[in-house]
Parts: C-alpha cells; sequence; structure tokens
C-alpha cells in the first residue's frame, strides 16, 4: 500500500505482552497500527517481532497520544515501558 494512501496518524499501538510471575504482566510497545483508508483492514507497523509470536492491538486512548514516539525514543530520554499504559489496564 501506498503511504499516501495510510492515514496519517495511528489509532492502535502494537504489544507484546510478557507474562512474569508474582509480578504484572510487562506490556512491551512494539508497533503502531493505522487502517486502511477504506476501513476494511489495517497496516501494522513493527519495531520488534514477538518471541512468542502473539502481537496484542489496543486503541490508543487520548490520555496516551503523548506517548506516541517509538518506545526507543523514551527509553533513550530515560523513559521505560515497563507496564502497560494505566488507560489500557483492565
Amino acid at each position: 500500500m501506498a503511504d499516501k494512501e495510510q492515514p496519517k496518524q495511528p489509532t492502535h499501538r502494537a504489544y507484546s505482552v510478557i507474562r512474569r510471575e508474582g509480578q504484572d504482566d510487562f506490556w512491551l510497545n512494539i508497533g503502531i497500527v493505522f487502517p486502511h483508508k477504506d476501513g476494511t483492514g489495517f497496516n501494522i507497523m513493527l519495531q520488534a517481532f514477538p518471541l512468542d509470536g502473539k502481537i496484542v492491538c489496543r486503541e490508543i486512548a487520548e490520555d496516551d497520544a503523548d506517548q506516541q514516539e517509538p518506545s526507543q525514543d523514551r527509553q533513550r530520554r530515560g523513559g521505560n515501558d515497563k507496564e502497560r499504559p494505566r488507560s489500557q489496564r483492565r
């Protein structure tokens, strides 16, 4: 799909959920998801692949909009991806 057909803003994030005994699961942001212009599918742009082969896509909440930069950029600035964003906990 050509870039010009893709919406400019992602609507979902792609995560790899890492299970940890005795601790909360670790939600690692591995990419972003753009809907097709016709609304019938998605393009998923990954920065990494999950070891278990499972990708969880979650809608980007308004309070997460400031976190749309790739996780590697946040880590370089001292941030981290320890747990799933609060707005996406169930």
